[in-house]
Formats: structure tokens, C-alpha cells, sequence
């Protein structure tokens, strides 16, 4: 892809409509989604994982767990 086509689409997503970038998200994260990293972080951040982890860290504190 040329410097010109990123210039391009660059400009194309400057004029969308609010509702037209939501859908260019859900597009984008339908057809590439984001790696794993960002995931976590995103998981995180929502509490997704709460319940997980206190679990694992009870199981830690009542000697459920072996070293690796």
C-alpha cells in the first residue's frame, strides 16, 4: 500500500458520521480482530475477569495451588 492510499483513506474516514465509524469498529474488529494484548487489557479494564481472578487468588490463599 502507497503512502497515497493510506493518504486517501486517511481523508475517507475524516468525513464519516459519527455512526458510520461505529460501523467501520465493528467492521474492523469483525475482520481483524484485535490481538491478544489489547484484549486483556480491554477485558480488564470492563471487569470481565474479576470472578477468575479471585477465585485464583482464594485457591492461592487456601493452598489449592502448586508451584510451576
Amino acid at each position: 500500500m502507497s503512502i497515497n492510499e493510506v493518504k486517501e483513506i486517511e481523508r475517507a474516514i475524516g468525513t464519516l458520521t459519527p455512526q458510520e465509524v461505529e460501523e467501520l469498529y465493528v467492521w474492523l474488529e469483525q475482520h481483524f480482530p484485535q490481538p491478544i494484548d489489547a484484549r486483556l487489557q480491554a477485558d480488564l479494564a470492563a471487569g470481565r475477569l474479576d470472578t477468575a481472578i479471585q477465585r485464583a487468588l482464594a485457591d492461592e490463599k487456601n493452598g489449592r495451588v502448586r508451584p510451576l
